[in-house]
């Protein structure tokens, strides 16, 4: 094993542990989509926008499912997924009072950079989660970021949607529809959809956000970073869209995972790195990297 290898299994042995979480509630959200928050005090007290945990769904299952986390309010955690099988099923028939085993927070998480504050976030479909948290960790910061986001769904948002009050230059004002949650943190949000819903940006999640970008002259580029999570084509855009402004971009990757902790090397990556194009581990070397090192025709 080499001494960066090294260094990163010790990270990971001293960040993640292993514990019996208590389900707190589970909200069921159109097109089977759920919200579950999960007492979890070890893995709350650790968690960083752009981690996640692996959850056991049921005791009949062995295999956990990979979900990041959305947000970390006091000692729990909430995640938001689809029920795409029988495992994510299992989960969402879980009731308050039952336990499920939740290993984590595991994984890279996004590093914004102070002289940086202005932060865009881009977020598409289950890729939104990353991005709540990271806009609730900006916010409670107080350090002077300015977070603004985009995000992007073709099934039903998994929030309460409402009316913008936050101006967001260079997005047209026909564009209305918002996180009501992020309105409350006073963390602008603008919605995209290409299914027609009201009040959304009408193409992708990536025009909207390049709408915000061409409104910024050089002197605020320079002072912009860009966080990303969703569907690897979305990863990609925003990428090329990134280099195209001359902005950094981290990009939170999503893959199939079996164990989440390296030992497996399923989930691996092909990343530029100083020594040459290597894989990684989306689960410990990632999932967050420097959109600039990927090398997404892989």
């Amino acid at each position: 094993m080499t001494s960066t290898a090294q260094k990163h299994a010790q990270r990971n042995r001293n960040t993640i542990c292993v514990e019996d979480g208590e389900v707190l509630a589970c909200e069921a959200l159109p097109a089977d989509q759920y919200v579950t928050r999960i007492r979890a005090p070890r893995c709350a007290v650790a968690a960083e926008p752009g981690s996640f945990v692996h959850v056991s769904c049921d005791e009949t299952l062995p295999m956990r499912r990979p979900l990041s986390i959305m947000r970390v309010v006091d000692d729990s955690i909430e995640v938001l997924y689809k029920v795409l099988g029988g495992g994510l099923d299992l989960l969402a028939k879980k009731v308050p009072g039952d336990i499920v085993s939740v290993l984590g927070p595991i994984g890279r998480p996004f590093r914004p950079a102070p002289e940086r504050p202005n932060t865009l976030l881009i977020g598409g479909g289950l890729g939104i989660p990353p991005m709540v948290f990271l806009a609730d960790s900006l916010r409670k910061d107080g350090s002077g970021w300015r977070p603004v986001a985009v995000l992007g769904s073709e099934i039903p948002f998994p929030f309460a949607v409402g009316r913008a009050d936050l101006p967001v230059p260079g997005i047209d004002d026909d564009v209305t529809s918002s996180m009501a949650l992020m309105d409350d943190w006073n963390v602008p949000s603008r919605l995209a959809s290409l299914a027609g819903f009201d009040g959304c940006y009408r193409g992708y999640v990536t025009e909207l956000a390049d709408r915000w970008l061409a409104n910024l002259d050089a002197g605020e580029l320079a002072r912009t970073g860009i966080f990303a999570c969703g569907p690897t084509p979305m990863l990609k855009a925003v990428a090329d869209m990134a280099q195209s402004y001359g902005v950094p971009c981290q990009v939170s990757l999503e893959e199939f995972m079996a164990c989440a902790v390296g030992g497996c090397a399923g989930c691996t990556v092909l990343v530029d790195t100083p020594d040459g194009p290597a894989m990684k581990r989306v689960c410990v070397d990632g999932p967050v990297f420097d959109a600039a090192t990927v090398i997404w025709d892989s």
